[in-house]
């Protein structure tokens, strides 16, 4: 790593970001007011708003949006993560997968991603819901792709993957968050780290179809540059075809705390070991998540285009 610039430590009582963690406001010359409008009027969630993503001005102003399906209340409380947790209010709502295929159309996507809480409450942990609204996305917009971010299914795994799978989305997506040292103590004793890795092989194994596998990575929990290039090294033994590595920002204070602000050529030194182990799409920056330009991973593992860093 000598040849690179290095982490910056964060000073806890005043986490400032360093100047590449800047984002620009909402702008009024995007699409930023059509997409908040809509899914105000399709009464959807998205993860954009629910995690506190730092790219929401970016993506609503490219007319781009993730979905959250199946509520906004998850039944996990991972250390870094800012959605709702507890008990969820009620059943899936059955006429959620047309109201947001509605606002696909709307929006004019080309590409669809569709991740939800995790619903351990749910006998098949949501899986049938995932279906369905896969099935009436490509319904109504049938030259769409549609990725799916989805939980690990506890207990119900390979049951879940095949009800899934069945719908035939073109990406699907089990983010692994973090290097296997930190992964329970990030994740909580439900998560598993050979689990995650697990689901991710046997979606490519029960697939009738190619269809493309996809992990995230976050970083600045505590972990090494060298234990992050182990768990690409994990994730490519499983046959995962795409990865993204991106910064973690603490939601709040009781959330676990940043750990280092890793810099822009740690994320581009990561992402060429990612492409040397042989990943169809890297994508690595501090602002990138797990859906971040989304259709431009899909794109880049198709054509054999590589390793892109933000």
């Amino acid at each position: 790593m000598a040849r690179v610039e290095t982490s910056l430590p964060v000073i806890q009582d005043r986490p400032r970001r360093p100047p590449w963690m800047k984002v620009r406001a909402p702008s009024r010359d995007t699409r930023y007011g059509e997409v908040r409008q809509l899914v105000r009027e399709q009464q959807l969630v998205t993860v954009c708003e629910e995690a506190r993503c730092p790219n929401i001005g970016e993506c609503w102003g490219r007319g781009t949006a993730t979905f959250q399906i199946l509520g906004d209340t998850c039944t996990r409380a991972c250390r870094y993560c800012y959605v709702h947790s507890g008990k969820p209010d009620g059943p899936p709502d059955p006429l959620e997968p047309l109201r947001l295929a509605q606002a696909a159309a709307q929006m004019r996507l080309g590409h669809v991603v569709v991740t939800s809480v995790d619903r351990d409450d749910l006998p098949d942990r949501g899986a049938a819901h995932f279906a369905a609204t896969t099935r009436a996305l490509k319904a109504k917009l049938p030259e769409c792709s549609v990725e799916l971010l989805t939980p690990d299914f506890l207990g119900v795994e390979d049951e879940a993957l095949r009800t899934v799978l069945a719908a035939r989305p073109d990406v699907f997506n089990h983010n692994i968050e973090t290097v296997r040292r930190l992964h329970r103590s990030m994740r909580g004793a439900k998560a598993s780290y050979d689990k995650a890795l697990w689901l991710l092989q046997r979606a490519k194994q029960l697939a009738d179809y190619p269809v493309l596998t996809k992990s995230g990575i976050i970083v600045g929990l505590g972990e090494t540059n060298d234990e992050v290039v182990e768990t690409m090294r994990d994730l490519r033994a499983h046959g995962v075809d795409v990865v993204t590595i991106g910064q973690y920002l603490q939601p709040s204070k009781q959330h676990a705390p940043i750990d280092r602000w890793v810099h822009p050529d740690e994320f581009r030194w990561l992402r060429e070991q990612g492409e040397a182990l042989g990943f169809g799409s890297v994508f690595a920056g501090p602002l990138v998540r797990s859906s971040y330009r989304a259709d431009e991973q899909r794109h880049a593992a198709e054509t054999g285009t590589g390793a892109v860093a933000y």
